[in-house]
């Protein structure tokens, strides 16, 4: 009992310490003095175990995700404002668009290996008071590089991006078939952290969780 006792503490300092670094030590190490240049808004949306990032609606943007309007999402309705981009766990995502339908399989298939999508939103105005709404300014060329980064997490055939018919969870959102295997350890914060590495900004090494990503980014920026 002493040896199993002494082993789940050491497992569980090790997790704690994983956890503590990856969102002390920046990503990356070294980070050049930004230049004076016009930003690029862009907000990163959080609640208790996802986070997504928003980038504004303009006419560059439409044409450049003409495939959402053409997956009949309304990114080209007067009011949009934001398209809204994360990536998870394909069983989780789709099969649990409330806490409510919750079942242990997407579960497992998240905390395991699983298949990935694309998740996208088209929001109207945001609140960037809300404390689960954090906005950045970035340069055009850091704003590029991010929009290419959330490009290339689409899988494609010929036709362009691989829309799922008939999963999301209303008239204003919808999936599409990812590239990347999601697992528990490198999930959807992690490409959240990544494609914000690709903005310019620092993030913690290793952030698998909202709140720790959260907490790197008001450290290292």
């Amino acid at each position: 009992m002493r040896r199993f006792l002494r082993g789940l503490f050491a497992l569980v300092l090790i997790v704690v310490l994983a956890f503590v670094l990856g969102t002390m030590v920046p990503r990356p190490l070294f980070h050049a003095t930004a230049q004076a240049v016009e930003p690029r808004k862009i907000l990163v949306l959080t609640n208790p175990i996802h986070t997504d990032i928003a980038i504004p609606v303009d006419a560059a943007m439409l044409e450049r995700f003409a495939f959402l309007a053409e997956a009949g999402l309304p990114a080209d309705h007067p009011e949009a404002r934001w398209l809204v981009f994360g990536w998870g766990s394909r069983a989780f995502y789709i099969e649990t668009p409330t806490w409510s339908d919750l079942k242990p399989g997407p579960v497992l298939s998240a905390l395991t290996l699983d298949n990935s999508v694309m998740h996208v939103a088209i929001s109207g105005a945001i609140d960037e008071k809300d404390p689960a709404v954090r906005s950045f300014g970035i340069g055009e060329a850091e704003f590029g590089r991010l929009v290419g980064f959330i490009e290339a997490t689409f899988a494609r055939e010929s036709g362009g991006p691989i829309f799922i018919p008939g999963k999301g969870y209303g008239p204003n959102d919808g999936f599409f078939e990812a590239n990347g295997s999601f697992t528990a350890l490198l999930g959807c914060n992690t490409w959240t952290a990544r494609g914000l590495r690709e903005a310019g900004l620092r993030t913690g090494w290793w952030n698998p969780l909202p709140a720790t990503l959260a907490l790197s980014l008001g450290l290292h920026n």
